[in-house]
């Protein structure tokens, strides 16, 4: 719990929470921030540019 608190501070820090994500590539990058956790301060800045969710059967 305390490895994803300071993952979440780094998010905070990184104002990934600014202003709403408006796609899955910016929940995503708050994700793996968050799941990062104290690496985020050892030099580590994840990202997620591309995001392709499945689209359902038709």
């Amino acid at each position: 719990m305390i490895w994803l608190a300071v993952g979440v501070v780094a998010a905070v820090q990184r104002h990934n929470f600014d202003s709403a994500p408006i796609n899955c590539a910016g929940f995503g990058t708050i994700a793996v921030t968050a799941l990062a956790g104290p690496l985020n301060y050892m030099g580590v800045n994840p990202r997620v540019e591309e995001c392709d969710l499945p689209q359902p059967s038709q």
